[in-house]
């Protein structure tokens, strides 16, 4: 299936790390989030990228046009430096599509705006390219392919470290829950859609906001995979910082492609669960954002 990839974000908090690039070409390790993200895709056969440019995209152009394979694989150097040989590639199979979908687009108007590279697919992937994780993909989408949905995605515990305080008419606090124990879920990306879901966004608007919240959720035409297992995003520049400190320290759960740097497979506790919009206590979400 085909890739779509939103990279053309500013990325405004996290500004360290990134010099005056999009957030997903922040640096993990030698290569930045999006190259993660596409190998994430790639590992399970999907390497028809299209990505979504908008702010900073000569730094997307110019990462893959001055692509240096040496850099993540084995390689010998011969003939006084002159002759190169791989023992293995990255990107010699991919396939990238580069669009220029504005400056300042909303995330559905960037989709709409690369309409024509998808609009004959039976179904595609698409991601905000700033998330990691080792969710099993060929899982999310049988499980979406069953179903008559027009999206899907991960929803994930909250991240926040942060506590919900109940508080009376008297001032008393009651009780005080972590976040992380709620009985709800957020939205963590990694979308499969349908091309119907054109039918359901117009010009300027945003993927999630409008098109899932207000128009397909209603429908009941939204499936959440649920999922308990690695997943971190990089909105700040703490995130990108420990997801960088990992690196470094060789435990990389995300990276399913190096078995010597992943964790093992995921944990048995991933779950399968129904339509967002069930009125009963299948993964409802806290945050679709």
């Amino acid at each position: 299936m085909k890739v779509v990839l939103f990279c053309g974000g500013l990325g405004m908090r996290m500004r360290d790390g990134i010099n005056s690039g999009p957030k997903p070409m922040a640096m993990v390790g030698e290569r930045p989030l999006l190259w993660h993200v596409m190998r994430y895709y790639a590992h399970f056969g999907h390497k028809d990228f299209i990505l979504c440019l908008g702010y900073g995209a000569s730094y997307v152009k110019d990462f893959f046009l001055n692509y240096d394979e040496t850099r993540s694989n084995d390689f010998v150097l011969e003939n006084g430096a002159r002759d190169l040989k791989l023992f293995s590639t990255d990107i010699s199979e991919w396939r990238i599509t580069f669009v220029d979908t504005g400056l300042n687009s909303a995330i559905g108007e960037r989709l709409r705006r690369a309409r024509r590279y998808i609009q004959d697919e039976p179904m595609f992937l698409a991601n905000y390219a700033d998330v990691l994780t080792n969710a099993p993909l060929p899982d999310m989408v049988a499980r979406f392919a069953a179903s008559s949905a027009v999206a899907s995605l991960i929803a994930v515990p909250p991240q926040s470290s942060h506590h919900v305080v109940e508080v009376g008419d008297d001032g008393i606090i009651s009780q005080v829950t972590p976040m992380r124990d709620l009985r709800q879920w957020e939205n963590g990306g990694y979308f499969v859609l349908r091309p119907e879901i054109f039918d359901y966004l117009n010009e300027g608007e945003d993927l999630v906001e409008d098109a899932i919240m207000r128009r397909l959720v209603p429908q009941r035409r939204v499936i959440a995979y649920p999922y308990k297992g690695y997943w971190s995003p990089a909105d700040t520049v703490k995130e990108r910082a420990q997801l960088d400190e990992m690196y470094h320290r060789g435990h990389c759960p995300w990276m399913i492609w190096d078995p010597d740097r992943s964790a093992a497979a995921a944990p048995p506790d991933s779950v399968l669960a129904g339509t967002i919009a069930d009125s009963g206590e299948a993964a409802p979400l806290v945050a679709l954002g």
